[in-house]
């Protein structure tokens, strides 16, 4: 019996998966040149959502020192505003920032996301150790760059598989887990400590989904993400410290993280890591719109002009989409706030319907009483296409279908309007980029004077000096000078 008790406390080799994570960030080079370009683009529309963002005091209300007045010596600077805080809250800051419009780059799989929200804790850490490096330690935005590839690859190699939602969990375990890698990393932690800082990320108490979904979906879907990415960096920088890690978090039987909380399922994974996810990852260009949706407004928007002068006459809309897109944002009843209106289905169809567009604007309260918008979605009838949740699935294609069709009370109807691929997917790339660029530049010219919003652009037009620029130098150039 006493050796039946010894061996069960020997101390147990670390997990596989948190090994691979580490070895991944100590130890590939990144050689796709797709990856540093898409990731380039990637930097960019995610810093344009972050300024969009600051139109909203839903948004700003949650940013700055926790404690009014707390002045941090060499702080991390929060692009678009004038704060300087320690890397944790400014993490914070910059992903709420970044998801707050549900307009930044998306991942669906098994399990979905937004691999950009990885993005606080890297540019925070960054800047963190660029403006304290003392000569010693000057980050350049390629090393931003390297960092969003990887976090985009850990958080959407992990998701192609594994369904944390159908246990009822959010998406942003992965958001936590991959900036907990990334930081580490930056922060010079050598493999054992990037396995000991992983572990943490995974014994965490994990965020449940109740944010996303009806009767409770909020604006805590919001900020969710900033505090997944904060607390990743948290965490690496206590083992920075010297915290121990949990070797057999995942796997430890009763107590790990697959029996707790998966179901007794193992973490799997289909591909080694690369560059894949970054490479394929899914801009949003044109709609603030849960993914799922995003080819249901341009079907929507390409309707408009046939049923604008229609609208009383209608009898039936037809939505078809995929499972996914049937179990998540297909929403009937009462819509209560800005986030539960962008995570349903039938409201983003409706709005462009009524109007040729969807923003931002459209979710708040005074836009959402139109009673024409309620009218429609009473009509609607929401069904899955089977080809659509194959295509869904299916690695090769990565698809996301909607069609939508109008019957109107005298028996005629428009076309059924169907897309399989949205304009911020890969295969739409030539298409979409010039949009997304267009997008980022609207976004800064309205948030800084004209004379730093050109400065702004003439750097993202000029990759080679993007890339070389020190880190510090970058976030001062998105902090709007002083009237």
């Amino acid at each position: 019996m006493s050796a039946h008790f010894a061996d069960s406390n020997v101390r147990p080799d670390p997990d596989p998966e948190l090994v691979a994570i580490a070895e991944y960030v100590s130890d590939l080079q990144i050689e796709s040149d797709e990856a540093f370009e898409t990731a380039r683009y990637c930097l960019m529309d995610s810093l344009g959502c972050a300024m969009l963002a600051l139109d909203f005091e839903a948004c700003t209300r949650h940013l700055g020192p926790v404690v009014e007045g707390t002045v941090v010596p060499q702080g991390v600077r929060v692009p678009g505003t004038r704060f300087e805080l320690d890397p944790i809250k400014a993490a914070f800051d910059i992903g709420a920032m970044v998801r707050w419009l549900d307009f930044n780059d998306t991942w669906l799989a098994a399990e979905w996301g937004h691999p950009s929200d990885n993005l606080g804790a890297i540019l925070a850490i960054t800047d963190f150790l660029s403006r304290n490096a003392d000569g010693t330690k000057t980050l350049k935005v390629r090393d931003i760059l390297t960092s969003m590839i990887q976090a985009h690859e850990i958080q959407g190699v992990l998701a192609l598989q594994n369904s944390f939602n159908r246990v009822g969990l959010d998406h942003v375990i992965l958001v936590k887990v991959a900036s907990t890698a990334v930081s580490a990393q930056m922060l010079g932690l050598g493999k054992e400590q990037i396995i000991d800082a992983l572990s943490h990320a995974w014994v965490d108490g994990q965020a449940l989904r109740t944010y996303r979904h009806a009767p409770n979906a909020g604006s805590r879907k919001s900020w969710a993400a900033g505090d997944a990415t904060s607390r990743g960096l948290r965490l690496a920088m206590m083992v920075a410290k010297g915290e121990m890690g949990l070797p057999s978090v995942l796997s430890a039987q009763g107590w790990g993280f697959s029996d707790v909380l998966f179901d007794g399922k193992e973490i799997s994974r289909s591909r080694p890591y690369g560059s894949y996810v970054m490479e394929n990852v899914l801009f949003k260009v044109s709609f603030p719109a849960e993914f799922h949706a995003q080819t249901a407004v341009e079907c929507a928007v390409e309707l408009h002009p046939q049923v604008k002068d229609r609208l009383e006459s209608i009898d039936t809309i037809n939505l078809k989409t995929q499972e996914p897109g049937v179990r998540i944002i297909s929403k009937e009843g009462p819509l209560h706030n800005p986030a539960d209106r962008d995570h349903c289905l039938q409201y983003m169809v409706a709005v462009p319907l009524i109007s040729g567009n969807l923003t931002a604007e459209c979710y708040e309260d005074d836009f959402a009483a139109d009673p024409r918008i309620d009218d429609l979605r009473e009509k609607m009838r929401v069904m899955e296409n089977t080809q659509f949740t194959s295509d869904y699935y299916d690695p090769e294609k990565r698809a996301i279908g909607n069609s939508v069709q109008v019957f109107f009370k005298d028996g005629t109807s428009t076309e059924e309007v169907s897309m399989e691929y949205p304009i911020g997917h890969r295969r739409r790339r030539e298409e979409g980029i010039p949009l997304l660029v267009e997008k980022f530049r609207n976004a800064v010219s309205n948030h800084f004077s004209e004379a730093q919003a050109e400065r702004i652009h003439e750097l993202f037009n000029d990759p080679h000096r993007l890339e070389q620029m020190p880190v510090n130098e970058f976030v001062d150039l998105l902090i709007p000078a002083q009237q």
